[in-house]
């Protein structure tokens, strides 16, 4: 008999090993799904913050492009004549002044203060000595158009 058990015991150890086996490759693919699912979560982090960024800078072109219609609709509102303000398709066209700036104030976009402003190179551009100047404007604290001021 104990031959018997002998020869029960043999079958055993293979299936023992094939077991250890397959558990020990079962631990290597979860734990290599587990490193590749942790990859494509920070690949699709970082995905979305590259989108963030294009799409911030989409918008600053876009900005950019308004900025000459802007000034053009301030050099019109200063150079005004005063009999000209109530007339209403002036004032329409004015309007348009306004809600240019409110679509960039909804932006983000902010004027860079000048007027009393000690000189800043860094956000202004002494252009003359004379009166006038361009306004610059930033977005998310980046500078946009730096501002063109006359000493």
């Amino acid at each position: 008999m104990a031959k018997e058990e002998s020869k029960k015991i043999e079958p055993e150890k293979p299936i023992l090993n094939e077991l250890e086996e397959c558990k020990k490759q079962k631990d290597e693919y979860l734990a290599g799904w587990q490193r590749e699912r942790a990859d494509f979560l920070n690949y699709k982090k970082e995905e979305m913050e590259r989108m963030g960024e294009l799409l911030k800078y989409f918008g600053e072109g876009m900005v950019l492009k308004l900025l000459p219609i802007l000034d053009n609709f301030e050099i019109a509102d200063k150079t005004l004549p005063e009999d000209l303000r109530n007339n209403d398709n002036v004032k329409g066209l004015l309007q348009i002044k306004n809600q240019i700036l409110e679509f960039l104030k909804s932006q983000g976009v902010e004027e860079i203060k000048t007027d009393g402003e000690k000189f800043d190179p860094s956000l202004m551009e002494a252009v003359e000595k004379k009166e006038g100047e361009q306004k610059g404007y930033k977005i998310n604290n980046k500078i946009l158009r730096i501002a063109k001021i006359k000493l």
